[in-house]
């Protein structure tokens, strides 16, 4: 006879984890859109990785002989400058392969510095559901009335230009979306049946915040951290062309675009190969995530 006053979950079998994953991935790959995304996400990804292996040249190497020399395939263009040379005769190919390591490191360390306060106040404003939630809840209705970029050049202003400042101030722009979405999932979950079973069952707090609502809200909260990588890379790129991102010899998306903006008209390519850079990953990461969304929504799994 089982002891009902501590009572044993059994972990999902191997058998129902393969299923779980056989119908994430059909309802994903239905989405022909994402899995492309996905391809192009991952690659990206694998270049920011392999950054300092896969540059032809040093970044910041100046090539006194090439200024703004066009890419290879355009007259006076030279083949061991693919997609030619800056303003200052900088291989244009090996800094956007260094730019994606750095804004690939922005966006993932702000989304991780976001989402767990932002997962642990959301759990908490649920659980507490009296002043703490509305001070809380408050808070996080002022930071929503703010400009998001407005708030993090304050915050850059204040700090200082820098990647670890940017960081900060993108995460702090980004926590209330994860705080709210956590607060109304938790609030959803703390309704059903399972709940009041662990409650019931002698289940203290901590063990409901952690180890039954958390893995039931994981799902729009794997989405959100997906499009808010995106988000990040975008305002780490307009932080980097006010001037008040990451700063030199880093090279970034946004401060190329700025540096080069004044020879868009004798040396296009300066403005557009960043510009391109930018478009395809952002492009690429919210395609991605909505095809998450897609598989890992309930609604829509029906709907199809």
């Amino acid at each position: 006879m089982s002891d009902l006053s501590n009572p044993v979950i059994d972990p999902p079998s191997a058998d129902s984890r393969l299923l779980a994953a056989r119908a994430f991935w059909r309802h994903f790959a239905a989405h022909r859109g994402a899995v492309v995304a996905g391809a192009v996400f991952a690659l990206l990804m694998l270049v920011a990785l392999c950054a300092p292996w896969l540059t032809p040249h040093n970044p910041v190497e100046q090539f006194r002989d090439a200024i703004r020399t066009p890419p290879a395939w355009l007259d006076g263009g030279q083949a061991r400058f693919l997609l030619g040379t800056d303003e200052a005769g900088r291989d244009l190919l090996s800094r956007l392969i260094s730019g994606a390591r750095v804004s690939f490191s922005i966006g993932l360390v702000s989304v991780v510095l976001a989402l767990i306060p932002g997962v642990a106040l959301g759990l908490v404003a649920a659980f507490s559901a009296g002043a703490l939630d509305a001070l809380i809840m408050r808070v996080i209705d002022v930071l929503l009335a703010l400009p998001s970029l407005l708030l993090a050049v304050a915050i850059v202003a204040v700090l200082g230009p820098g990647l670890a400042n940017t960081m900060f101030a993108i995460a702090i722009t980004a926590l209330p979306a994860y705080v709210r979405l956590t607060r109304a999932s938790a609030l959803g979950e703390l309704q059903k049946d399972y709940v009041t079973a662990s409650r019931v069952a002698g289940a203290g707090t901590l063990r409901l915040m952690y180890s039954q609502v958390l893995p039931n809200c994981a799902a729009p909260l794997i989405v959100q951290a997906t499009l808010g990588f995106s988000s990040a890379i975008l305002d780490a790129a307009a932080l980097g062309f006010l001037g008040l991102g990451v700063q030199p010899p880093y090279a970034e998306w946004g401060a190329m675009l700025a540096s080069a903006r004044d020879y868009i008209d004798t040396a296009w390519w300066i403005v557009a190969m960043p510009g391109l850079a930018i478009l395809i990953s952002v492009l690429a990461i919210n395609v991605f995530g909505d095809g998450l969304r897609d598989a890992l929504d309930p609604k829509l799994k029906r709907i199809r």
